[in-house]
C-alpha cells in the first residue's frame, strides 16, 4: 500500500509533469537554467529576510522586556534559554539530526551528487532564530546559506533535474542566502565558489549572478539589510606597512580561531548526543562570558557599527567596566582585546552546547575588534596617525579570508557592505597575506578542517572528483560464467563456446572465489583432446593478480588495474565471497559520461 509521501509526491509529479512537457518544447535549456537561478534566488531571499526580520524583532523584545540596570544579568540568561529550547526542537522535531553549519552542504556538494536532506528547509531556520534571536554569540549567516543550498537542491530534486543541475541550483541557494544576509551579490556568487563549489566553470557563471542578484533585490525591497556604513574616498599610501602587519595579525587570528573553534569541537564529541550536561555547563559558561564581556551577546554586529561610527568607547556600556568611566583609554582596549579573543570561544561553547550559528559573523566581529585595537595601538604611539575606520574593515576583510579561506569572499563582501570600493588595494593586501599565512599554518578552513579530519578531500582534483562520483556498485559486472573447481577441460571447451566472455572465475560450491581462468592461460590445452576427460580446472587456474572488495573505491580499483596490467579484476567481500568483475572499460565509459555530464549545465 502506497505511503502519505509517496502519495504526496506522486501528485506533484502529476502537477509538474505538464509543465515540465510544456518547457521541453518552448523554453531553451539556457533559459530555463536562467528561471531556475531566479526561483531559487527569490525562495532563499525571501528565507534570509524572514530569519533577519525575525531575530531582530525577539531581540527588540527581549531588550525591552528587562529594565537597565538587570539588564547585564538577563542578557547572561537569555541565550541559557534560547540554547535550551534549541535542543528541544533539535531532539523532539528533528530526531536529533540538525547538522549544524557549512561543512555537511560541502560534503553533500562534493560527495553526495549535492543531495541536500528536505529538512534543512526549515530546521536551520528554526534552530538559529532560537539561538541568535536570545543571544546566542554565533552568526545566521551559515543557516541561512545552508537553508538556501537546500532550496536549490530540493527545487532540483522535484523539476527532475540531473546531478550538474542539482550541484549548480545547490550553489546558488548558498550563494543567494550569503548575498541577501548582506545586500552583497558579487559576494555571494564568490562564497559559493570557494567555500561551497570550490570550482566555477564557465557556465555557472551568469546562473549564479541571477541567484544572487534575485536574493538582493529581495532584500532590499523587504529589508533594510545592509549591516554597515563606510564613507572613504581614498587611501593614505603610507600606512601600506601596516596593511601588511594587519594581514600578519589577521592571519594568527585566524588561526587562533579556527583550532579554537575545532578544539572545543573535539571536546563536545566526546559527549555524544543532546546530553542535558552540554546544554547546562555550556549555557552557564556562556552566560558567565556574557556577564563579563556584554559585546559576545548575539551576533555582534552593533558593536561594529559602533566602530565604524566612531563610538568606540561606547562598547564598555552595559558591562562591568562601565563604572570606570568612557574615558580610560586602556580599560577600553583591555575589554576590546579580551572580547576579541573570545568571541570564538563564545562562539564555540554556543554551537557546542547544542545552540545553532556559524564562524562567519563571529569572524567578521573579531577582525573589526583586531583592526581597531591595532589602528588605536599605532595612534597611541605618537608617530603616526592611522585611520582607525579603515583598519577595522580591512581586520574584518583579513579574519574573514583566514578562517573561511575565502579572500576573494573577503574583498567583496567588505567593499559591498560597507561601501568601501575605494580601500580594494589595502582589502587586497590585508586578506592575501591574511590567507597565505593562514593556510601555512591550516591547510584547511573552519568548514572542512573536520571533513579532512575523517578522511574527506573535498580538494580533489577533478579527475579524482569524477571517480568519486562512480558508484562501484553500478559498475559490477555479473555476467561472468563461474566454473566449478571439479569441472573438466572438456566442459570449460564447452563453454568457451558459447560465452561472451574470455575470464572465468573458479567458484566453490560455497560461493568462495578459488581463482581465476582466461582464455590466454589454456590456449595450447585446449586442443588436447585426449585430455578434456582427466584434467580439472583446479588444475589450471590461477590466483587472482589483485582482488576487490565492494566497498572499495573506483579510483583504488583503477589504480590495481593498472598496476596488474590487467583489464578485470574479481568482486568478493571481506570472507572471500565471490560477486563479479569490475572491468577497466566499464570504468572509462562511465567516466567519459561523466565528463560529458559535466560540460553541461
Amino acid at each position: 500500500m502506497p505511503t502519505s509521501t509517496a502519495m504526496h509526491k506522486s501528485r506533484i509529479y502529476r502537477f509538474l509533469n505538464p509543465l515540465l512537457l510544456w518547457r521541453l518544447r518552448h523554453v531553451s535549456e539556457r533559459v530555463y537554467v536562467v528561471w531556475l537561478a531566479a526561483l531559487v534566488g527569490l525562495l532563499a531571499g525571501l528565507a534570509a529576510v524572514a530569519l533577519k526580520t525575525a531575530v531582530h524583532w525577539q531581540q527588540a523584545r527581549l531588550a525591552a522586556a528587562v529594565t537597565e540596570p538587570n539588564r547585564v544579568f538577563a542578557l547572561s540568561i537569555y541565550p541559557i534559554i534560547g540554547i535550551t529550547l534549541t535542543v528541544l526542537v533539535t531532539k523532539y522535531l528533528l530526531n536529533g539530526n540538525l547538522g549544524r553549519g557549512i561543512g555537511p552542504i560541502i560534503y553533500n556538494t562534493a560527495r553526495e551528487n549535492a543531495l541536500v536532506p528536505r529538512s534543512k528547509l526549515y530546521s536551520q531556520l528554526v534552530t538559529a532564530f532560537l539561538t541568535v534571536s536570545f543571544g546566542g554569540s554565533a552568526g545566521t549567516e551559515a543557516p541561512i546559506s545552508v537553508t538556501g543550498a537546500a532550496i536549490g537542491s530540493n527545487a532540483a530534486r522535484v523539476l527532475r533535474a540531473g546531478r550538474r543541475r542539482r550541484r549548480l541550483l545547490t550553489g546558488c541557494g548558498a550563494a543567494a542566502g550569503v548575498a541577501a544576509i548582506f545586500n552583497a551579490p558579487i559576494a555571494g556568487v564568490l562564497f559559493a565558489v570557494e567555500a561551497i563549489l570550490l570550482e566555477l566553470p564557465a557556465q555557472y557563471f551568469i546562473p549564479l549572478l541571477i541567484s544572487s542578484a534575485t536574493a538582493t533585490v529581495v532584500s532590499k525591497a523587504l529589508y533594510a539589510g545592509q549591516p554597515f556604513a563606510l564613507i572613504t574616498n581614498s587611501w593614505v599610501l603610507n600606512t601600506v606597512p601596516f596593511y601588511l602587519l594587519l594581514g600578519l595579525l589577521s592571519a594568527l587570528l585566524s588561526v587562533y580561531m579556527i583550532r579554537t573553534y575545532h578544539w572545543f569541537d573535539h571536546f563536545v564529541e566526546r559527549w555524544p548526543g543532546l546530553r542535558w550536561q552540554k546544554v547546562v555547563l555550556g549555557g552557564a559558561t556562556l552566560g558567565l562570558l556574557i556577564f563579563l564581556f556584554p559585546p559576545l551577546y548575539g551576533e555582534g554586529y552593533n558593536i561594529v557599527e559602533k566602530l565604524l561610527a566612531g563610538r568606540a568607547q561606547e562598547i564598555t556600556d552595559g558591562s562591568l567596566f562601565s563604572v570606570y568611566g568612557d574615558d580610560n583609554v586602556w580599560l577600553l582596549l583591555l575589554l576590546v582585546f579580551f572580547t576579541m579573543m573570545m568571541k570564538v570561544v563564545a562562539t564555540s561553547v554556543t554551537v557546542g552546547a547544542g545552540g545553532n550559528g556559524g564562524m562567519f559573523g563571529s569572524s567578521l566581529v573579531a577582525g573589526a575588534l583586531a583592526g581597531f585595537l591595532f589602528a588605536r595601538l599605532i595612534n597611541l604611539t605618537g608617530l603616526v596617525a592611522i585611520p582607525e575606520v579603515h583598519f577595522v574593515v580591512l581586520g574584518m576583510a583579513g579574519v574573514l579570508a583566514g578562517v573561511v579561506h575565502a579572500p576573494l569572499t573577503a574583498i567583496f563582501l567588505i567593499a559591498e557592505i560597507t561601501g568601501g570600493y575605494a580601500l580594494f588595494v589595502p582589502l587586497m593586501f590585508v586578506t592575501s597575506f591574511s590567507y597565505l599565512i593562514t593556510k601555512h599554518f591550516e591547510p584547511y578552513s573552519v568548514y572542512t578542517r573536520k571533513l579532512t579530519l575523517k578522511g574527506v578531500d573535498v580538494y580533489a582534483n577533478r579527475d579524482r572528483d569524477l571517480l568519486s562520483r562512480l558508484d562501484p556498485h553500478r559498475l559490477l559486472d555479473t555476467e561472468f560464467v563461474p566454473l566449478p573447481p571439479s569441472a573438466t577441460l572438456g566442459e570449460l571447451v564447452d563453454i568457451f563456446r558459447h560465452a561472451t566472455r574470455n575470464v572465468f572465475p573458479v567458484v566453490s560450491k560455497s560461493g568462495e572465489l578459488r581463482g581465476i581462468i582466461t582464455l590466454d592461460m589454456v590456449r595450447d590445452t585446449l586442443f588436447d583432446g585426449a585430455h578434456y576427460t582427466t584434467t580439472k580446472v583446479s588444475e589450471l587456474m590461477r590466483p587472482a593478480l589483485a582482488i576487490v572488495g565492494p566497498e572499495d573505491s573506483v579510483e583504488h580499483t583503477l589504480d590495481l588495474l593498472e598496476r596488474t596490467g590487467t583489464q578485470a579484476l574479481p568482486v568478493c567481500t571481506a570472507e572471500g565471497q565471490y560477486l563479479g568483475f569490475i572491468m577497466k572499460s566499464a570504468i572509462l565509459a562511465r567516466y567519459r559520461r561523466e565528463l560529458i555530464e559535466e560540460g553541461q549545465v
